[in-house]
């Protein structure tokens, strides 16, 4: 990314005179038109989202929507309309053939006449059940290419590793809208939405886990303790006894994201009341383990299914399964998986 250029003291503000798009950045990094588009919807999916956050209370958008989604929790109204908004814009797109949403059972298989190239799975609206207090929220998207042959896409175009994806993100609505991605093989960039401008702004290139781990902090919910794993907890133990800090918002965008920029570790383990865990593998475990990977940090499940693993190494068999979730930086990382030699 070209370097910012300021407008000189008393040449009539300090606003940037020079600044870079999501839009520049999409078009001169990616020789994929087809993926450009689907990235350019999906922008545009964030942006009317952020747009409904931020209007929820205004708009009568907050409490129940009255249903439950595919894993068995209350939908909120919110919930319903971010879905509604990414599989519109992501159907518009022309460039996808199956899409994965946490509010849908099953799969969307796109009609071949509309199907291109590419597999979505996403959490449209991750943290939902913070929305009535104004904490902040956020989606999560991984996108695969189809491999099956033919236009019509299959569920055996998601179901497959990690390592397969080809573009990951995250998008979260809070004080600022700030949008988080990476493509394979490339570094993670991050973006934040210019209200007056309606356009998501270049502000950081090659984002990375601070040196050396960076902050001493332990992100997980306290109250699951007594139903970890003895590692998990000898692990949690020692990180008070080395005056770690606990910061943990309930919102995986919020807790991964502050953990990528200012380091530590973000926990959800399975426990003996999720053993499978409660985060959903191919939205959620998948797409932040590849960001943490790019970022230069580390991604693991821990124990699971009998032994210690690479998040990215999984096999799901469904698309709505869990997985539990270890990722930070690989100070702390390696440091929990130690509990388990």
């Amino acid at each position: 990314m070209a370097n910012f250029s300021k407008t000189t003291p008393g040449s009539g503000g300090d606003l940037d005179s020079e600044f870079h798009s999501l839009t520049e950045y999409l078009m001169t990094t990616l020789k994929d038109q087809e993926l450009t588009v689907l990235m350019s919807q999906m922008a545009l999916a964030c942006k009317a989202t952020s747009r409904a956050c931020a209007k929820a209370g205004i708009a009568n958008l907050f409490g129940m929507a009255g249903d439950q989604n595919s894993s068995g929790d209350d939908q909120k109204k919110l919930d319903v309309l971010s879905n509604d908004i990414f599989v519109n814009a992501l159907l518009k797109s022309g460039s996808c053939c199956v899409l994965v949403s946490e509010e849908n059972e099953e799969p969307i298989i796109v009609p071949e006449k509309d199907a291109g190239r590419f597999c979505v799975c996403f959490d449209p609206l991750d943290g939902s059940s913070n929305i009535d207090c104004n904490v902040s929220t956020g989606t999560i998207f991984a996108v695969y290419e189809k491999k099956t042959p033919g236009k019509l896409g299959s569920v055996a175009d998601v179901l497959r590793v990690g390592s397969d994806i080809v573009a990951a993100g995250y998008c979260m609505y809070g004080a600022a809208t700030e949008l988080v991605l990476c493509f394979k093989g490339q570094s993670v960039q991050r973006f934040a939405l210019d209200p007056s401008l309606g356009e998501f702004v270049h502000t950081h290139s090659n984002v990375t886990f601070p040196s050396g781990g960076g902050k001493k902090i332990y992100s997980c919910n306290e109250g699951n303790f007594p139903y970890w794993d003895q590692p998990i907890k000898d692990a949690v133990t020692e990180f008070k006894a080395k005056k770690y800090a606990l910061r943990y918002v309930g919102s995986m965008v919020s807790d991964v994201h502050r953990t990528i920029l200012y380091g530590g570790v973000f926990v959800y383990p399975a426990d003996s009341k999720s053993p499978k865990g409660k985060l959903r593998v191919l939205y959620e475990g998948f797409p932040m383990a590849l960001l943490v990977e790019c970022a230069g940090g580390k991604a693991s499940t821990g124990m699971f299914n009998g032994s210690v693993q690479r998040m990215l190494d999984l096999e799901p068999t469904h698309v709505h399964e869990r997985c539990p979730v270890i990722l930070g930086s690989p100070r702390d990382v390696d440091f929990i998986l130690s509990k388990y030699n």
